[in-house]
């Protein structure tokens, strides 16, 4: 997950925290058009993602 967040931030120019905004919105906009596909979503979102008592921000 780091690896799109540096990207979003070097190419697209977005801060971290609205990096992390487009990757929840994508991956929701994902699950909502592909419900079949949600919980595989879920987990390939959640492999790469800090846990909820990491702060990920520093």
């Amino acid at each position: 997950m780091k690896e799109l967040i540096d990207k979003l931030q070097s190419e697209a120019g977005l801060s971290e925290e609205q990096a992390l905004k487009a990757i929840t919105l994508v991956k929701d906009f994902a699950k909502e058009k592909f419900p079949l596909f949600s919980g595989a979503i879920e987990k390939a979102f959640a492999k790469h993602s800090p846990k909820d008592d990491e702060d990920f921000l520093h």
